[in-house]
């Protein structure tokens, strides 16, 4: 409870420090919103000045953060320049598609890479410690959006497997068909993700595996003779997890923000689509909703692994 209280307030400042960075960063960027309203002769000063009134945007910078600040703690994150509606209610329509992409990507790359980067440290120099090698190599050297648009090209146009782009084919109509299509969009976005998180993460797990079987305590269970299965169970796993769940708590910020260009590439109604087309068209409440919606979650994903390593070692937190 002590740590968990001091997550919350460590927490409450550091999005205050990144609502803080964020709102100077978009207001000191060029043009605006109203930017090509201003160069239009048929739109009156006046109608201008009286856009920005609207909106709070003719009032000092200070007050104008200040009141924006004042909103999120209220859950409201203002009015979105280009459609009118409630930048609240468009976040919510978007973000359970990206958790799903983001949450089942991060399940696949933590199993795949805790069994690739074992099985690799127990076969060392085998044809498998070779291969997963260069399989980590070629994941963490390829970038997301050249892979993604390479197998648009392969299996979505030139041998038509898989969708393009979209969520779904069929009618909404809560049939298993309809779930199933909805799963059959995703396979190629979620596979992009897990491709490009296993590569560093693998070579990591080989690596901190080869240091644990070194250890006195493998050469002890194996003279006991204990089996592999319960080595593995016993001695490796429980000494790889601590280190593991925390790498994976400080990648979330690159899987989330892996996101925009993959559901802009494969046109996923998604927070990073969301994203993408409000910074064009300079919409910043709909921006600065998103950031501090994607801060928050990054955070509660670093306190939940934060807790669950407490849970597997009670001394975590007087390291």
């Amino acid at each position: 409870m002590k740590l968990f209280i001091k997550k919350v307030l460590y927490l409450i400042i550091m999005l205050f420090i990144i609502s803080l960075i964020s709102f100077i960063a978009i207001n000191a960027a060029p043009n605006s919103f109203f930017a090509s309203g201003e160069l239009n002769p048929n739109i009156t000063p006046e109608s201008i000045a009286q856009l920005k009134a609207i909106y709070g945007l003719d009032k000092p910078l200070y007050v104008q953060f200040f009141s924006w600040l004042y909103s999120i703690i209220q859950l409201n994150f203002g009015i979105s320049f280009s459609s009118g509606e409630m930048v609240k209610n468009e976040i919510l329509t978007r973000i359970p598609i990206t958790l799903v992409i983001n949450i089942v990507s991060m399940v696949l790359i933590f199993i795949i890479s805790l069994y690739f980067g074992i099985k690799s440290a127990l076969n060392k120099n085998s044809f498998f410690d070779r291969f997963t090698g260069q399989l980590s190599l070629l994941s963490f050297s390829m970038p997301s959006f050249y892979l993604a648009l390479l197998l648009v090209l392969v299996f979505a146009i030139n041998f038509e497997i898989l969708p393009i782009a979209g969520l779904h084919s069929v009618p909404d109509d809560g049939s298993f068909a309809y779930y199933l299509d909805y799963a059959w969009h995703l396979v190629l976005p979620i596979f992009i993700i897990v491709f490009g998180g296993i590569g560093s993460l693998i070579l990591y797990i080989r690596s901190l595996t080869i240091e644990i079987l070194k250890s006195d305590y493998i050469f002890f269970a194996r003279a006991r003779g204990l089996s592999q299965k319960q080595i593995l169970r016993y001695y490796i796993l429980p000494n790889l997890y601590p280190p593991v769940i925390t790498l994976l708590g400080l990648s979330l910020p690159g899987i989330i923000g892996g996101s925009v260009i993959l559901e802009t590439i494969f046109s996923i109604d998604g927070m990073g689509l969301l994203f993408y087309q409000s910074a064009l068209s300079h919409d910043y409440p709909v921006i600065m909703g998103i950031l501090i919606i994607g801060a928050f979650l990054t955070l509660i994903g670093n306190m939940i692994a934060d807790l669950v390593l407490l849970k597997l070692n009670p001394n975590y937190e007087e390291k």
